[in-house]
């Protein structure tokens, strides 16, 4: 079995190809290198102090944000969530280094990373693995229909969530690993569909915490879905994960089930 580092070595080469050309990355990498011109601008009007300074609080704001960066390659399973908590905390650093330089510069890093967030989206991962994009009325008939797999993992979706985002490339792992005649896996994104999200009892609003929302069917019937609905509870949704959707979904032991002809 493959390790999760290994794995995302495997998916960088096509982020280095998105970098260049997704307008998210680009504008990103703009506003990042706009602080290079800057500060080799404002070298000639700083003081020695000045400039001793900031330079010092550059070096600390570089070392903290490699920490980070180091940390959060190793936990995070996800290029898609490793590059999203890599620029925040850049951006983050940025401006309180830019801070130090000029509170104007601030200001306009400030707006500028707003501005990125309305017109840009961080890319998902758009591959499917075994899964099928499907339609509500091509799952409502899939699940009908008598000759069909037994079971159904769906996972529904939409790309305007960032943790759909982040979380978008696990289904389709796990859909190459788990699916087989007994087990199908389906992709809803509620992003089209949004009178679906009733149907099934999905609330698309952010502070609700479902989305994704993944729902286990056998034989058209729900069995299991994550995360659960408990209107009663106040406490958050674990946060998702590959191992955790397996356990809750028990993926290996129908899996093995398969494989033994139960």
């Amino acid at each position: 079995m493959e390790s999760t580092g290994t794995k995302k070595t495997n998916h960088l080469l096509p982020w280095l190809n998105a970098m260049v050309t997704e307008p998210y990355f680009l504008f990103h990498f703009l506003s990042f290198f706009s602080y290079v011109v800057a500060r080799t601008s404002a070298s000639e009007f700083l003081s020695p102090d000045s400039s001793r300074r900031l330079l010092r609080r550059e070096i600390q704001a570089f070392l903290a944000f490699s920490v980070v960066t180091v940390i959060k390659l190793v936990k995070e399973e996800t290029w898609e969530a490793f590059i999203a908590d890599t620029l925040l905390f850049a951006k983050g650093f940025l401006i309180a280094v830019s801070l130090i330089l000029d509170y104007h510069l601030t200001l306009c890093y400030m707006v500028g990373f707003l501005v990125i967030s309305i017109l840009t989206q961080q890319p998902a991962y758009h591959g499917l693995g075994n899964a099928n994009q499907l339609t509500p009325l091509q799952l409502e008939t899939f699940l009908t229909e008598g000759n069909t797999s037994r079971f159904w993992l769906v996972e529904f979706r939409a790309l305007c969530s960032s943790t759909c985002i982040r979380t978008s490339r696990f289904f389709p792992d796990l859909s190459i690993t788990y699916s087989n005649k007994n087990i199908s896996f389906g992709i809803v994104d509620l992003g089209h569909f949004p009178n679906a999200a009733e149907k099934f009892g999905i609330s698309l609003g952010v502070s609700m915490g479902q989305l994704p929302t993944y729902i286990l069917f056998e034989n058209a019937v729900e069995v299991a879905r994550f995360p659960e609905v408990d209107f009663e509870s106040k406490s958050s949704s674990p946060t998702i994960t590959k191992n955790l959707l397996c356990r809750h979904f028990e993926l290996d032991r129908r899996l093995l089930e398969y494989v033994s002809g139960k």
